[in-house]
């Protein structure tokens, strides 16, 4: 189920909260939860019932396994537990995500004729894996486990983050569901769930989905080998890079606000990172709690940067990498990772060598510079092949040379009174002519000049949540108010985003 879809939103939703707050109120917590983890099994289902015995077979292991840590007393015993479980989980996940890919890659390298496997992903397995994968780590660290199977499975399965996270710890969810209070509705808690929702519906529905339009037909055309102009090539990637933005950072607020409508607080996944003045700071910007999973559950445990630089930079390369994998079985995703290590790697050294700028207007530099490098780095990750991202990448910068698309040229020509363009003003008509150009400049207004959705809840965040995540923005430029004037905007917005949902699209990050 989508939470971009009318069945969700008029449907799922009130049913959901209703009866979650029904029982809530006429009964005690465990009917409540019981309640609150059969409609998230429904939501998972809702996609594709085959893929629900997966994860019900992952919470009853990782619970199980949970169960054995905690009456192990320690040593040797309880630190093999707790390898023997990680391992499984990523065989699982491994088997199911990347067999197919590995058995194609030796056929390709070493001409062999293994036989192909196709095996169709279920859904969100890359997320509920990781998350019990924390589970395991973090009960481990603290010595207990969930106080129940209910509450444990309810928390794996929440539907708000279950399909593409936030990734949450332990410490931060499990107590929540412990607490009365979520148990009866909370009024500034749905006012603030729905707002957050809100401004992430309009940010897939009505800018992520309209610049999905552009994006395929760039890609594809360079995916059949045909030549783009540098304008053209840009206009992808750009498209791809506010694209994939929009898309994301839209479903981590609907997330995080439909867990405020049931009096759940998740951490912040975004914060405005295309803002960023380094590749160092984009990644403490870009899918939160991702970034935190690979830190705290591969970098530092490979070594960190504790060994001098030198082991800093194999096991940051070493992190991006699997970083990149883990977002999908393709070669495209590991040279994402590389670029994305290398780029790091880059960053540190420069850091590590003391140099300091400054000249006015450094920092801006510094960010457009940054940008540039994570607009080219998307184009690795949406391309379907390598030479397909390197013809894109190889017109972006001039390799067909700096020539307007056909369109533009035929146009010039007219209002000048010429006649048809000459030969070099080629181009495939990808480009989406006005239209894309005008929602690429107001992505730019808006992810550039615009307040985010946590700058905006900022003053509500922290007298609500003096030590969450969601408190840790800048100064806001507005405040976030239940008042009239907030209830119109917001209404406004809903109109306009339920208005948009002609037809529902998945969100990207539901294919990893």
């Amino acid at each position: 189920m989508l939470f971009n879809s009318y069945t969700f939103i008029f449907g799922f939703l009130p049913v959901t909260l209703g009866g979650f707050f029904l029982l809530g109120r006429i009964g005690r917590r465990g009917p409540a939860l019981a309640w609150l983890f059969g409609a998230s099994l429904v939501f998972y289902a809702w996609w594709n019932p085959a893929d629900l015995p997966f994860l019900l077979v992952s919470i009853a292991f990782n619970y199980t396994l949970s169960l054995a840590l905690r009456r192990v007393p320690g040593g040797h015993l309880r630190t093999s537990i707790l390898g023997a479980g990680v391992a499984a989980n990523l065989l699982f996940l491994g088997y199911h995500k990347y067999a197919g890919f590995l058995v194609a890659s030796i056929n390709a390298v070493a001409g062999t004729r293994l036989p192909a496997i196709h095996r169709p992903l279920p859904l969100a397995i890359s997320f509920f894996t990781f998350q019990q994968i924390v589970f395991l780590v973090d009960g481990f660290r603290r010595r207990r486990a969930a106080t129940g199977p209910l509450r444990y499975a309810t928390c794996v399965s929440f539907f708000p983050h279950l399909l593409a996270g936030p990734i949450v710890q332990y410490s931060q969810l499990m107590p929540q569901f412990t607490r009365r209070a979520i148990l009866r509705p909370q009024a500034m808690m749905i006012a603030a769930g729905i707002t957050i929702f809100t401004i992430g519906l309009v940010k897939k529905v009505i800018f992520g989905d309209t610049l999905a339009r552009y994006v395929p037909i760039a890609f594809g055309a360079a995916a059949s080998g045909l030549e783009l102009t540098l304008v053209e090539a840009w206009a992808a990637a750009l498209s791809y890079t506010f694209q994939i933005y929009f898309d994301f950072s839209g479903y981590s607020d609907m997330a995080i606000g439909l867990a405020l409508m049931l009096g759940i607080a998740l951490p912040v996944n975004f914060n405005s990172p295309y803002k960023a003045d380094s590749i160092i700071d984009f990644w403490r910007r870009w899918h939160i709690t991702l970034s935190a999973f690979l830190r705290d559950y591969l970098y530092i445990p490979l070594g960190g940067g504790r060994a001098g630089h030198l082991r800093r930079y194999v096991n940051l390369m070493v992190t991006m990498l699997l970083g990149g994998l883990w977002h999908g079985a393709a070669w495209t995703f590991v040279a994402w990772g590389a670029l994305h290590g290398l780029y790091l790697l880059i960053n540190h050294a420069w850091r590590a060598a003391g140099i300091r700028t400054t000249v006015p207007g450094s920092r801006y530099a510094a960010r457009l510079v940054t940008f540039a490098a994570v607009v080219i780095a998307w184009v690795l990750f949406r391309a379907d092949t390598l030479d397909s991202a390197g013809r894109i990448i190889g017109a972006m910068f001039g390799a067909n040379g700096f020539v307007l698309p056909h369109a533009w040229s035929a146009r010039i020509a007219a209002l000048a009174g010429g006649g048809a363009p000459g030969p070099v003003a080629r181009g495939m008509g990808t480009l989406g002519g006005g239209s894309e150009l005008g929602w690429l400049a107001a992505s730019f207004v808006v992810v550039w000049l615009c307040p985010n959705t946590q700058q905006i809840m900022a003053a509500w965040a922290r007298s609500h949540f003096a030590s969450h995540a969601m408190a840790l923005a800048e100064p806001a430029h507005l405040a976030w108010q239940p008042v009239p004037r907030w209830g119109l905007a917001i209404a406004l917005l809903a109109f306009i985003g339920i208005m948009g949902l002609t037809r529902a699209s998945a969100f990207i990050y539901f294919n990893f």
